[in-house]
């Protein structure tokens, strides 16, 4: 009796947590905010893998129906723009993407009548080709021809991420190299990668080293790269699956912007995001450690890669351990922009960048240079780029002319593309832009009362020392 007593208990107690949980979760879904037409819309002209698309030019005739189909699924089913609206899927809107002379959510082809070598720019996760637009635009003046490629799933709806696959972003990168090897007949080809584009990049590079049909890449600018992220992404997947096993559509979702204010960035996140970048960075770990137990790195392009130590979307040191410390000499060199000394805020960091700055200096067998910018000294704003080469423990100083300004403590993971004078995300932007302006978004009143949030405002979205990392970067380029 007594056991049976225990069982009966036991059952029940299992039974109150279940339902519990049930309730629990019932009240999540509820609060979550509803879902748009942007959240929603099946955008089925989208490239994929298995799309049947051989060129560039079909893979633009595919995005032209795309920007179709997006126009007639969503912007067609949203009321137009009032006075001051900033809901990018409003036409006529502050954020409406039509109101730039060039809607840089679409890929795009700046083509040199001469050109001395050909770059591909790949964009970040929920971004636009608009990102990297200012490194194409000086590039194409240096002579390049440039493909600033729509990677799939971005540029339309936040919708897009929901079903995409770092497959089917591959895919397109191979067709968007394809191309840039028959424009240049011979010529080097360069890839410039940011966030989830400079994984694709690396991704690319790797696979160019076991295929010999893939055209080779002579060198790999990355900025911000996503190499590494935090193991939670890992379950994102779960979440989606559940999401769909129980047709709970917001499940699908990470976050949930009633406001898309940005005209060339979603702020809403898929799930599904998170699921693929882990994806496919541990697909860039597997990859690396394949072809690094066998040698097979001694090919691998000179890397030239840019980080802020402070990065909260992409692990840092992952960076380091997943790629640099295991590459052979070639004339690869990480650029660590360190935080702003002079602010002295060390005391109230979460994390000491010191530690990963030491780490990175006693790597046992670097082979590549390691340049820190930082401040010429804790009393100053200036700034110093010191360098160490990858037989030296005595760095080389430079100063590069630039400063800290006023009230900004370090870079962050989206400011490092962006020169102060963008007219969307710069702080001290050349003129008025035709829409929205986010550079400088720091209004003040009471907690929660914005849709946008306070730490969304604060998150630098530019960076200061932009011109001398535009300059590293052609002239790592022109170099190679």
């Amino acid at each position: 009796m007594m056991i049976q007593w225990t069982l009966r208990f036991i059952l029940h107690c299992l039974i109150g947590v279940l339902l519990t949980l049930l309730v629990v979760f019932a009240i999540y879904i509820d609060r979550l905010p509803d879902l748009h037409v942007w959240h929603t819309a099946d955008l089925d002209e989208e490239f994929t893998e298995d799309s049947p698309v051989a060129t560039f030019a079909e893979y633009l005739a595919l995005e032209q129906r795309l920007f179709a189909q997006l126009d007639e699924e969503v912007y067609q089913k949203t009321e137009p723009a009032g006075l001051d609206s900033l809901n990018r899927y409003r036409r006529g809107s502050l954020a409406d993407p039509a109101r730039w002379p060039t809607n840089w959510n679409r890929s795009y082809l700046l083509e040199a009548e001469n050109p001395r070598f050909m770059v591909l720019l790949l964009h970040g996760l929920t971004d636009a080709p608009y990102s990297l637009r200012h490194m194409g635009r000086r590039l194409h003046e240096s002579g390049a021809t440039v493909l600033g490629l729509r990677i799939p799933g971005h540029g339309t709806a936040p919708s897009g991420l929901v079903g995409v696959r770092w497959q089917d972003m591959t895919a397109a990168v191979r067709l968007a190299m394809r191309h840039l090897a028959e424009l240049g007949d011979g010529r080097p080809i360069h890839i410039v990668g940011y966030s989830n584009g400079a994984a694709l990049a690396v991704h690319y590079a790797l696979a160019a080293l076991d295929e010999p049909q893939l055209p080779r890449v002579r060198s790999l600018v990355l900025l911000s790269p996503e190499i590494g992220v935090a193991p939670a992404a890992a379950l994102a997947v779960w979440q989606a699956r559940l999401g769909r096993l129980l047709g709970i559509e917001k499940l699908q979702w990470n976050s949930i912007h009633l406001l898309e204010y940005e005209p060339f960035k979603y702020g809403s996140f898929a799930v599904n995001g998170g699921a693929l970048t882990h994806e496919l960075t541990v697909e860039v770990k597997r990859k690396i450690k394949a072809l690094s137990a066998d040698n097979g790195l001694e090919a691998m392009p000179p890397i030239l890669s840019f980080s802020s130590v402070i990065d909260a979307t992409v692990e840092a040191p992952a960076v380091v351990n997943n790629l640099f410390n295991l590459l052979p000499a070639g004339g690869h060199e990480l650029v660590l922009f360190d935080i702003n000394r002079q602010a002295r805020i060390e005391h109230i960091l979460k994390w000491k960048p010191d530690r990963i700055i030491a780490a990175l200096r006693e790597v046992p067998r670097r082979n590549y240079a390691l340049t820190l910018v930082t401040n010429v000294s804790a009393d100053s704003p200036q700034l110093v780029a010191r360098r160490w080469l990858s037989d030296s423990d005595t760095p080389e100083e430079q100063s590069i002319g630039l400063q800290w300004p006023p009230d900004i403590y370090s870079l962050s993971h989206v400011a490092l593309p962006f020169p102060p004078a963008d007219s969307i995300y710069g702080g001290y932007p050349a003129a008025p832009g035709p829409g929205i302006q986010l550079g400088n978004l720091a209004l003040r009143g009471e907690r929660n009362a914005l849709v946008i949030s306070a730490s969304t405002q604060l998150r630098l979205r530019w960076n200061p020392f932009y011109p001398w990392l535009e300059n590293r970067a052609v002239e790592f380029i022109e170099s190679n």
